[in-house]
């Protein structure tokens, strides 16, 4: 029977299987084919959708304004500020207007319950541009870029997610990664290692897989013979800057360098989901490196301007998938 999540919502991979996992993946790159050979694709025209932020996001906005443009949709962008929701107006009342007007509502905020509402009150598919627990859409541009680099066949490759390894983009690495039989290294100091909850939800998915899930807190252990190695900013949107000291102190022995890589498979490929800490060409960048004398955090800038980096390949793919992801819960089966 083909695979179909038409009239979903696509809220955690959790809620997905391995075959609608590579489905969607499948359908990318199909996407992403029509779109560089200039193939018209609007395979949605006369819909709308909406999108709705609390933190703001570049690849995030321009991946589902574009997609869904390409697929002939409407979008009406709703900025943080913009909206009522949660101040004025109930998630469920502006989720019971909102599914009035839109085909599909996509939310980029802080508290999942805050998109699981949403989906449920609002009647159409609504998609997770992030949240602070999962992060899904992201997963689907990484697992495209690991195909175009790696091959097809997953099974048994290694990620390793290197620093704040309990943040919403390394939970979400470990589920896509189980699903699709990929071993994931979470290496970073114990207090960033991932919470219990994800990964006792992950350790039978990882077994019926055939693949394995690891904590370390040595780098070198933790790269080692790496197929991918992959890092995140170390303060994520909507913590406080109080925190910069802690965490460069915390994670500075977890930055990707070139001798860290070299210690990875000679394949290896280089991934961040963006924006990176490479340089002090940004304000941020330009007063840590003031503040603390680093110029660099994550990542080296040898390493992200390197060979190995599929960062930007990966930017883009954002699109591709996400517009995956809006065909494939809209369309009408």
């Amino acid at each position: 029977m083909p695979v179909s999540i038409s009239g979903r919502s696509f809220l955690r991979l959790l809620d997905f299987s391995r075959e609608e996992i590579e489905y969607l993946l499948d359908l990318s790159a199909e996407l992403k084919e029509l779109k560089h050979n200039r193939t018209p694709h609007r395979y949605l025209e006369g819909r709308n959708i909406a999108i709705l932020f609390q933190k703001t996001s570049t690849r995030t906005r321009c991946s589902f304004e574009v997609g869904a443009m390409d697929l002939g949709m409407g979008v009406t962008y709703l900025e943080p500020g913009s909206s009522q929701m949660g101040k004025k107006e109930s998630i469920e009342d502006t989720a019971r207007v909102l599914g009035r007007m839109y085909d599909g509502i996509e939310f980029r905020g802080f508290a999942q319950s805050d998109v699981e509402e949403l989906a449920e009150k609002s009647g159409v598919p609504v998609w997770n541009g992030l949240t602070d627990l999962w992060h899904p859409t992201q997963m689907l541009a990484d697992i495209l870029t690991v195909r175009e680099s790696l091959g097809d066949d997953l099974e048994g490759r290694t990620l390793v997610f290197m620093g704040d390894a309990k943040n919403n983009v390394a939970r979400s690495l470990m589920v896509v990664c189980s699903k699709l039989g990929m071993n994931f290294v979470a290496c970073g100091p114990e207090e960033c290692l991932p919470a219990n909850d994800v990964i006792e939800a992950c350790k039978p998915i990882a077994a019926e897989n055939g693949c394995e899930i690891r904590l370390t807190t040595n780098p070198e252990e933790g790269v080692r013979d790496a197929d991918v190695v992959y890092t995140d900013v170390w303060v994520s949107m909507g913590e406080p800057e109080e925190v910069w000291a802690e965490r460069i102190e915390q994670l500075s022995p977890y930055r990707v360098t070139s001798e860290l890589m070299a210690l990875a498979k000679p394949e290896a490929i280089f991934l961040h989901c963006l924006p990176a800490f490479h340089d002090t060409n940004t304000t941020t960048g330009a007063e840590i490196a003031e503040k603390f004398g680093i110029t660099e955090m994550e990542v080296t800038d040898e390493v992200f301007e390197g060979p190995q980096s599929r960062v930007f390949d990966e930017a883009e793919n954002r699109m591709h998938t996400i517009k995956a992801v809006m065909y494939a819960t809209l369309k009408e089966d």
